[in-house]
């Protein structure tokens, strides 16, 4: 049934997903604007859907509620840095995912693996190509760069009715902002949302529905990154060199090769 819940994302339903960190106490609604969060995740599958069906069923994606109203003509767009998992991570994933379901049993693995440059925004059809040209020209001067991504964190969306797993990056941050800081310019040249404010980059590693934060931090927090770094490979497989940024625009996907 796992993949069958992923699924439910599809290209025109992706909802403003990801992470204010450890999903603690928030302030006042409006002032969590700031906090980092990650487009929907399994919104990068590819997906069947025509992009033009304007139904809005919440029984066909899992009850999930559209984070903006789907029109005719809007693509939802998305800019990440995609992560190939070689099968030592998978190991890692199955591991880490097994030992969180005996504190969450609902938590689902992903299938594929990003890190988020960009909030999921809507662009209109004619908007695509201009923002992918405005994109190439500010990201072609960046070189390759490695990060690590090494600390277990635990995120919730922006509304609370999602709970994430994930990776958080430990060095690289520097270049991530740099990136991101084109990224918005481009964002700013269309009207569109930037990212946030100090973000939390990240991989998301599994997901499962509602605010269940309270039962993943803690010990069993502490259990999944004793797993990471006792895990043999981990030092390894965590360094990770970006080669590639990638832009989702509904069901067409542009790649910006890294120097």
């Amino acid at each position: 049934a796992m993949s069958a819940a992923l699924v439910g994302y599809s290209s025109s339903e992706e909802e403003e997903e990801g992470a204010s960190r450890g999903g603690g106490a928030q302030g006042p609604p409006g002032a969590s604007a700031g906090r980092p969060r990650l487009p929907a995740p399994a919104g990068l599958l590819g997906d069947p859907e025509p992009e033009e069906a304007v139904s809005d069923d919440s029984s066909r994606h899992g009850g999930r509620v559209r984070g903006f109203p789907h029109e005719r003509g809007n693509w939802a767009t998305h800019v990440y840095l995609p992560y190939i998992a070689q099968e030592e991570f998978l190991e890692l994933l199955e591991l880490l995912v097994s030992r969180a379901r005996t504190y969450v049993p609902s938590l689902a693995a992903m299938e594929e693996f990003h890190l988020s440059l960009s909030q999921c925004v809507v662009l209109r059809y004619h908007w695509i190509e201009p923002f992918v040209r405005s994109l190439r020209e500010r990201l072609a001067a960046f070189h390759r760069f490695f990060c690590v991504a090494d600390q277990v964190k635990v995120y919730t969306n922006q509304n609370k009715t999602r709970t994430f797993i994930g990776l958080e990056v430990s060095a690289g941050h520097f270049q991530l902002l740099e990136l991101v800081s084109e990224v918005d310019g481009v964002l700013e040249e269309f009207d569109l949302p930037t990212f946030y404010k100090d973000p939390s980059f990240h991989i998301s590693l599994a997901w499962c529905v509602g605010d269940l934060s309270g039962r993943l931090e803690g010990q069993c927090l502490r259990e999944l990154q004793d797993i990471l770094d006792g895990f043999e490979d981990s030092a390894f497989l965590l360094r990770i060199q970006w080669e590639q940024i990638r832009c989702k625009s509904g069901n067409k996907y542009f790649s910006f090769p890294l120097r």
